[in-house]
């Protein structure tokens, strides 16, 4: 029994292998073939590069139209960052508000929130966009920041509540007791606690925004604006000849700063889901 035991869990630990070496490769072939020349990127089948050359991360780097990719990647982590900031801040605090406070309608309220969650984004995409050209936001970054300070994303809100329901009420009795006000609460107690579900939201939140393309194409023309995102797309001409190894080069560079937050607070992140889910 105990060899059938190991024998078994030998050959559920290959499968699993093999898959996670099937779900890898796309990304192995993506950065293997921008160190390889153009001519090769697609006669040469192997992982490693027959001819190794630089200059795909060289040309790419220099971007279009005298903007170079510096240029993108600083768009890219502007707006990264401040939605970080914005739904850090403004979802921790609506979520402290219907997981603690009692106000008219709450009920109606947090339903309503949830209802937003089950819209497609493409449904309330022409009325947005409507607005922001009334306000003249168009080729800005307002759109995709200003709403991230409004607890826009209901999906952090609820993450947040949930956590926060999980807290005894008592902390916040004897937080009273001692004299402190709701805002001191929520500074003092809450806060401090809700950091595994604060950090999650921020791992989310930046690899959501580093990683749109949708929005940042419906709002952004000038190239001065662009992300990396639209960069790369940029790199793409369907009706001409691409520069596929400057484009694959660039999308190597793109992945190295979510990467390298993910390998950062991976911790963090996965005490978060899992003590949001335990809650």
């Amino acid at each position: 029994m105990t060899m059938r035991n190991n024998l078994s869990r030998l050959a559920r630990h290959l499968i699993i292998i093999l898959i996670g070496i099937g779900m890898l490769y796309p990304v192995l072939w993506l950065v293997a073939s921008s160190f390889k020349p153009n001519t090769m990127i697609f006669t040469n089948t192997s992982l490693w590069p027959a001819v190794f050359t630089l200059d795909n991360y060289i040309n790419g780097w220099r971007g279009l139209n005298d903007v170079s990719f510096s240029k993108f990647f600083m768009n890219s982590a502007l707006i990264s960052v401040m939605s970080v900031l914005g739904n850090v801040i403004t979802c921790s605090l609506a979520a402290f508000a219907l997981g603690r406070l009692e106000f008219r309608m709450k009920k109606v309220w947090f339903a309503l929130m949830l209802v937003t969650i089950m819209l497609p984004y493409h449904v309330t995409l022409v009325p947005q966009y409507m607005i922001y050209n009334e306000f003249q936001w168009i080729n800005t970054y307002f759109p995709l920041i200003l709403p991230k300070w409004l607890a826009h994303d209901s999906f952090f809100i609820l993450l947040m509540v949930q956590f926060i329901r999980g807290i005894p009420r008592e902390l916040d009795e004897s937080a009273r007791i001692d004299g402190c006000s709701q805002r001191q609460i929520y500074w003092r107690i809450i806060l401090p606690l809700l950091v595994p579900a604060l950090i999650t939201t921020a791992i989310f939140t930046f690899i959501w925004s580093w990683d749109d393309f949708f929005s940042q194409m419906i709002y952004l023309s000038d190239i001065r604006l662009f992300t990396v995102q639209l960069g790369i797309r940029s790199l793409f001409d369907p009706s001409g000849q691409s520069d596929w190894g400057a484009l694959l080069a660039m999308s190597t560079l793109s992945l190295l700063p979510i990467t390298a937050i993910f390998l950062l607070f991976q911790r963090y992140f996965l005490e978060g889901i899992a003590t949001t889910g335990l809650k």
